[in-house]
C-alpha cells in the first residue's frame, strides 16, 4: 500500500459531548463518560475522533460560544478528565482531533467583556465594532440564523458585529494580539497531544472592511432564515460577509504552526471549498465533502457525477474527505430513508463512505441506525437557533405556536443530537434512571436500536459497520487506491474500481441502490473476482463474472479481481 499519513488512511468519528454518555450521574454527557466508551469505538474501528467543542461556554449556541479557549466546561470535567480521555484514547490506537472555533467567542469571554468596558480599552479592536448609520446599524448584513448582523452596545454606544448569535461576537483577525492569543491557544492544545483540529465556520472569519451593503433582491419574509435559502441565493446575501481576503493566507499561517509539531497534526475544515488545501500542502489537510450530501436519496447519477467533480477539481497532493451526516443536519437514516428499506440503505451509505477514494468521517449513532429525535413541546428544544427562529415566526410573521411549533421541528438541530442509545434501559443507558437527560431520548432505543442488543446480533447495522470498517482497514486498494466509475450509465447501480499501484491490488466496489435485483455490465470483460463482502443474505459464490454483475435488491458487493 502507498505510504498515507494517519489522516488518510483512518476513519473518523465524530463525538457530539453532551450526548454522548454521562459519567457523573447528571444527565449530561461528560469526559468520565466518553472515557468508559472508548473501547466501543475501537472494537468499531475508529481510528480519530472529532470532538465538539468541550470548552467552557454558556451554551446559548451548543458549546459553539466559547469563554475560555484553554478550558474544559465544568459539566464534561476538569483538564485532568480530558487528559485522562485523551490518554486512553491514545492507548488504544485512536487520534483526538478537537473542534477549534475561530470566527467568534462567547460574549461573556474575559476578552469581550473587557472589550466592551469602553472604547479606549486595550482589547476594544479584538472584535469588530463600528458606529450606526442614520439612527440604526452600519449596514444591512443579516446573521447566519436570522435577524441583524449587528448589536447595539448601550454603554460604548456603538455596534458589534456577529455573523451568528448576538452573544456570539466575531473576532478581529486583523488585529495582532488577538491572533497571538488564539494562536498560543491552539499550541494550549497541541502541547497536551491532540492530534489536531476541525475548524468551524471559517469562511465567516473576515468580513469586507468596508461594510458594503448585500443588494439580494429577497423579501423580508424570506430572509427570516437565511440558512433555508438556496445555495446561491445564500452566497449572494454572504457576499461580503463570507471567503474575504486574507483568509487563506490566514489558513497557511495556521497550517505551519501545526507542522512546527511531531506526529502529523491534521486540519480539517468545515467548508466545500478545495480551495482550502491550497497548493495542496500548505493550507487545510481536509476539506468536507459537504455537496456529497446534498441529495434527497443517494443516487448513482448523483453520486457519479460528486465524484467526478470533486476528485477532478482536487490540487495535487490534495486528500478527499466524505460524510453524510454531522450535529447541523439531519441523521443518515432519516434523510436518506425511503421508509421501507432503512436498513438495507443504512449499510450501503457506509460502504459508500468507507470505499471511496478518501477519509470517511461518521457521526456517532449512524453505526446503529439512530433516527431523527422529534420534539414534540417547545420547552424540549435546547437549539438557540431554532428557539429564535420560532419566535421570529410568532412574532414578525404571526404565525400561531403550532404553526412555529411544526416548522422549528423539521429544521432543528436537536433532531440529531439526542442521547446515544447503549441499551434498552430506562434512558437507553445514557444515565441514570432517575435523572433527566439533557435532550429527551429516542423511544426506538426499547426496539433494538442501541449498542448492546446489535452488538450481540452479528447481522445487525453495528455487525455490518464492523465488518465494513475492517474490511477497509485490511484491503490497500480501497485506502490508497485510485478510482475509476464503471458501469457509467446505469441507473441504480454505483460500480467503480479502486485500484492500489503499490500493492498491486485491485477492488470492484458495487452498490444497488434499488429495491429490485440488477445486472450490471462493468466493462472488465472476462476477469472473474474474489468476493470479499456481500450484504445479501445467503450469497454463496465465493467467485463473481466481474464483467457482468448479478445484484440483489440493495446488495453491497466487494471483490478482489483476480
Amino acid at each position: 500500500m502507498a505510504t498515507l499519513k494517519w489522516w488518510q488512511s483512518g476513519v473518523f468519528y465524530q463525538i457530539y459531548p453532551r450526548s454522548f454518555a454521562d459519567g457523573n450521574g447528571d444527565g449530561i454527557g461528560d469526559f468520565a463518560g466518553m472515557t468508559t466508551r472508548l473501547d466501543h469505538l475501537h472494537d468499531l474501528g475508529i481510528d480519530a475522533i472529532w470532538l465538539s467543542p468541550h470548552f467552557p461556554s454558556p451554551f446559548v449556541d451548543c458549546g459553539y460560544d466559547i469563554s475560555d479557549y484553554e478550558g474544559v466546561a465544568p459539566e464534561y470535567g476538569t483538564l485532568d478528565d480530558f487528559r485522562t480521555f485523551l490518554r486512553e484514547a491514545h492507548a488504544r490506537g485512536i487520534r483526538v482531533v478537537l473542534d477549534l472555533v475561530l470566527n467568534h467567542s462567547s460574549d461573556q469571554h474575559p476578552w469581550f467583556e473587557a472589550s466592551r468596558a469602553n472604547r479606549d480599552n486595550a482589547k476594544r479592536d479584538w472584535y469588530v465594532w463600528r458606529d450606526g448609520r442614520d439612527g440604526g446599524p452600519p449596514n444591512n448584513w443579516l446573521s447566519i440564523f436570522g435577524g441583524p448582523a449587528w448589536t447595539l452596545d448601550p454603554r460604548t454606544g456603538q455596534y458589534y458585529y456577529h455573523a451568528f448569535l448576538k452573544e456570539q461576537p466575531d473576532l478581529n483577525w486583523r488585529h495582532p494580539e488577538l491572533k497571538r492569543a488564539m494562536w498560543n491557544a491552539v499550541r494550549f492544545w497541541l502541547d497536551m497531544g491532540v492530534d489536531g483540529f476541525r475548524l468551524d465556520a471559517i469562511g465567516a472569519v473576515y468580513e469586507h472592511p468596508d461594510l458594503p451593503p448585500h443588494t439580494v433582491p429577497l423579501s423580508a419574509e424570506q430572509l427570516l432564515n437565511p440558512m433555508l435559502l438556496s445555495q446561491a441565493d445564500y452566497r449572494a446575501l454572504m457576499r461580503w460577509q463570507s471567503l474575504q481576503p486574507g483568509l487563506h493566507e490566514l489558513m497557511k499561517e495556521l497550517r505551519a504552526l501545526v507542522d512546527q509539531y511531531p506526529g502529523d497534526r491534521v486540519l480539517l475544515g468545515e467548508d466545500e471549498d478545495v480551495a482550502f488545501h491550497g497548493s495542496g500542502d500548505d493550507e487545510l489537510h481536509l476539506v468536507f465533502n459537504f455537496p456529497l450530501m446534498r441529495s434527497e436519496r443517494l443516487s448513482p447519477a448523483h453520486i457519479r457525477a460528486n465524484q467526478a467533480e470533486r476528485l477532478a477539481a482536487l490540487p495535487p497532493g490534495a486528500w478527499p474527505c466524505n460524510t453524510l451526516g454531522n450535529h447541523d443536519g439531519r441523521r443518515a437514516w432519516s434523510r436518506y430513508g425511503d421508509g421501507v428499506h432503512d436498513a438495507a440503505l443504512a449499510r450501503l451509505h457506509v460502504a459508500l463512505l468507507a470505499t471511496l477514494r478518501g477519509t470517511p468521517v461518521l457521526y456517532n449513532g449512524e453505526e446503529i441506525g439512530m433516527t431523527d429525535l422529534v420534539l414534540t413541546e417547545l420547552g424540549q428544544f435546547r437549539d438557540t437557533a431554532a428557539i429564535a427562529q420560532y419566535r421570529l415566526l410568532t412574532t414578525v410573521k404571526s404565525a400561531s405556536p403550532a404553526e412555529a411549533l411544526a416548522s422549528i421541528t423539521v429544521t432543528t438541530r436537536d433532531r440529531c443530537r439526542g442521547p446515544m442509545q447503549w441499551s434498552d434501559a430506562p434512558h437507553a443507558g445514557f444515565c441514570p434512571p432517575g435523572v433527566a437527560p439533557w435532550l429527551p431520548v429516542n423511544a426506538d432505543h426499547a426496539s433494538g436500536v442501541n449498542v448492546a442488543a446489535q452488538r450481540a446480533d452479528p447481522d445487525s447495522l453495528l455487525g455490518f459497520y464492523r465488518r465494513m470498517l475492517a474490511l477497509r482497514r485490511a484491503t490497500p486498494a480501497l485506502v490508497a487506491g485510485d478510482y475509476r466509475t464503471l458501469a457509467q450509465g446505469h441507473e441504480h447501480v454505483f460500480a467503480f474500481l479502486r485500484q492500489d499501484a503499490a500493492s498491486g491490488q485491485a477492488c470492484l466496489v458495487a452498490l444497488n441502490l434499488s429495491a429490485a435485483a440488477q445486472v450490471a455490465d462493468t466493462g472488465l470483460g472476462a476477469r472473474s473476482a474474489r468476493l470479499l463482502l456481500s450484504s445479501a443474505p445467503g450469497r454463496e459464490r465465493r467467485v463473481v463474472a466481474a464483467g457482468r454483475l448479478a445484484l440483489e435488491a440493495h446488495e453491497v458487493m466487494i471483490a478482489e479481481l483476480d
